[in-house]
């Protein structure tokens, strides 16, 4: 693994990155792991608190990142390409920040040096969302939430 160049979020684009300071960007929040519905008319995104199989709505982390995409293949690897068309990304997520122009949160770990400012702003799922193995999938608009911003 790269070693991080110091402040490297501040000094280089995306595209400058190396892949472990791009991995670093994440804060682990794990609202991209979240099912998001899609109105087919206005086009906009609803999250709901039902969370892949592969995360552990307790710490909010993926419980199989390495491997993800074998048992999830749905999965998105994020690049800087694919940056450029999701538009669900929530607009706390450090990858759509820098990509806006925009500075990380005050609560980011790379900020912060804390892992843990993620929970205490009320980012992350951790103890937030239910499996998608916990529900009947007939009910998943039962779980949207209004609390991702």
């Amino acid at each position: 693994m790269d070693a991080l160049r110091p402040q490297f979020w501040k000094k280089y684009s995306l595209a400058e990155m190396t892949h472990s300071e791009w991995e670093a960007l994440c804060d682990g929040c794990g609202l991209c792991c979240l099912i998001k519905l899609e109105d087919d008319e206005t086009q906009e995104i609803a999250y709901t608190k039902v969370a892949c199989k592969l995360l552990d709505c307790s710490t909010g982390h993926c419980s199989d990142y390495q491997n993800r995409m074998l048992s999830v293949p749905d999965c998105i690897q994020l690049s800087l390409e694919k940056l450029q068309h999701i538009r669900w990304l929530p607009p706390s997520c450090a990858y759509r920040r820098l990509n806006e122009g925009q500075k990380l949160p005050a609560w980011h770990y790379l900020n912060t040096g804390s892992r843990d400012n993620v929970i205490k702003a009320r980012k992350s799922v951790a103890g937030r969302c239910v499996s998608e193995t916990d529900i009947n999938e007939d009910d998943i608009e039962d779980y949207i939430v209004r609390w991702v911003r």
